[in-house]
């Protein structure tokens, strides 16, 4: 059974983390959003944020970066309702398959942090 989470899987998931938020970042281009506003300056922030983050903590692991990506990746998720880019499909699916990846990655990687099971053996 996982003892921990290693380092190395460690730097898996901040290197997905990266590999999101750069998908993020060039939607806007990539998938011809570029003239909604709101959904694309959110795409850039929040998308240059997560991969900034995410190569912040392949430097140097603090829970407090997981915990940042956490909560961007929940904002990347709301935000097409709450900033009123929901009707723009493109945008919205791209926020929120993004946002859970990260949320999902940041949370385990809180999560394996402090749970440590037992072994098997």
């Amino acid at each position: 059974m996982l003892k921990s989470l290693s380092s190395n899987n460690r730097t898996v998931f901040d290197i997905v983390n990266i590999v999101v938020g750069l998908g993020l970042l060039v939607s806007p281009w990539l998938l011809g959003f570029t003239a909604e506003t709101y959904a694309a300056w959110n795409a850039w922030i929040v998308g240059a944020a997560i991969a900034v983050i995410a190569a912040a903590a392949l430097y140097a692991f603090y829970e407090a970066e997981e915990w940042v990506n956490l909560v961007l990746g929940i904002w990347a998720v709301a935000a097409p309702w709450a900033l009123g880019f929901a009707a723009v499909t493109a945008a919205t699916w791209v926020h929120v398959v993004a946002g859970l990846g990260v949320a999902v990655l940041a949370a385990g990687n809180i999560w394996f942090s402090h749970n440590r099971p037992l072994s098997a053996a």
